[in-house]
């Protein structure tokens, strides 16, 4: 088998044929592959026209990063021409293994956002010999030509929610998709402008097929909802976690109230101990240690304003355990506010 067989093969590019290469001179190195296109036609890389004519050739190669053979890197070169495209102007041709402006083959981009959704920025910079801000690039460039266009079509039930990232300084917005399981839209921002953008892109048309949308209970979001145009037929379903939360929260000020009580009264050591019950109070029963599960009995055993609490935030987390039908979940509500 010739050396170029073997290397077309490795490389598994498409649209090329390997006109020689280049080994490195020590671990580490560069291997630097030279290529040439198979296609006669020169395509415009933003649009579908292609042609034979050439404006001119450009003076130097283009080159690409490629995947690693083992430890060396890999360097494809080529030989690019320019066409004059109707639409678009003079433009370099689009390379078949490249996207548009891109010093990347599409395999080491997919490769990148790839590990970008499974670990973090570090380890993925490391492992591929990349920086931090290119990682950021190569991910707008895969989302842009292979995110799903029918990806907010036939939604149904969907939910709004927003995550935090450089020390909760800035917010992401998401809307997954229930029904799929899975995130649909997301941008930068927590407020109703934001979300309002979702609906711009989904149109009117689509909108009005949502029956249902859960979130949190911040006014934002449900604003957004009730907009005109966007979904105000839909049913607004507060999320569980952030209604059993306000519970908790509940709990945890009736807590620090009997503290304070300790507190000013003339047994500081019983106040120093009732402060360290807060994780025993606010923790899944389950999830408990040993020293917090002696520390609850005690609770019980003392009754009052805090384990009254306590069991009413208990019993309301088990109505949201989600193995109950809503006929049943609507009945305990009601019991529950009536006890409450």
């Amino acid at each position: 088998m010739r050396a170029s067989t073997l290397l077309n093969a490795l490389l598994n590019l498409p649209g090329i044929a390997v006109r020689g290469v280049s080994l490195p001179s020590s671990p580490g190195q560069p291997m630097i592959v030279q290529v040439r296109l198979r296609a006669q036609r020169l395509a415009c890389p933003l649009c579908d026209y292609t042609t034979r004519a050439r404006y001119d050739t450009r003076p130097e190669p283009s080159s690409w990063r490629g995947l690693d053979f083992g430890t060396a890197p890999v360097i494809v070169r080529a030989d690019l021409r320019r066409l004059d495209c109707p639409t678009h102007g003079v433009l370099v041709q689009a390379a078949p293994f490249a996207r548009h402006r891109s010093r990347f083959t599409r395999d080491f981009e997919d490769l990148t956002a790839f590990l970008a959704t499974r670990t973090d920025k570090t380890t993925t910079a490391r492992f591929l010999r990349i920086d931090w801000d290119t990682i950021g690039r190569i991910c707008e460039r895969v989302v842009a030509t292979n995110l799903d266009t029918d990806r907010l079509d036939h939604l149904v039930n969907i939910g709004v929610d927003e995550i935090s990232w450089k020390k909760h300084h800035r917010y992401l917005t998401l809307v997954t998709d229930h029904t799929r399981r899975k995130v649909v839209w997301g941008k930068a921002g927590k407020d109703t402008a934001t979300l309002d953008a979702f609906f711009t892109d989904l149109g009117p048309g689509r909108a009005a097929a949502i029956e249902a949308v859960s979130m949190d209970m911040g006014p934002a979001f449900a604003k957004s909802v009730r907009a005109e145009g966007h979904a105000p037929q839909a049913v607004i379903c507060i999320d569980p976690f952030h209604a059993v939360k306000l519970v908790g929260d509940a709990l945890d000020a009736e807590r620090r109230k009997a503290w304070n009580e300790l507190r000013d009264s003339d047994n500081p050591a019983a106040a120093k101990k009732f402060k360290g019950a807060r994780w025993a109070l606010l923790k899944n029963p389950g999830n408990l240690t040993g020293d917090q599960a002696a520390t609850l009995r005690k609770l019980k055993r003392r009754g009052g304003d805090v384990w009254r609490a306590y069991t009413l935030k208990e019993a309301f987390r088990a109505i949201f355990a989600g193995d109950l039908d809503p006929g049943t979940v609507t009945e305990l509500i009601d019991r529950w506010i009536s006890r409450a």
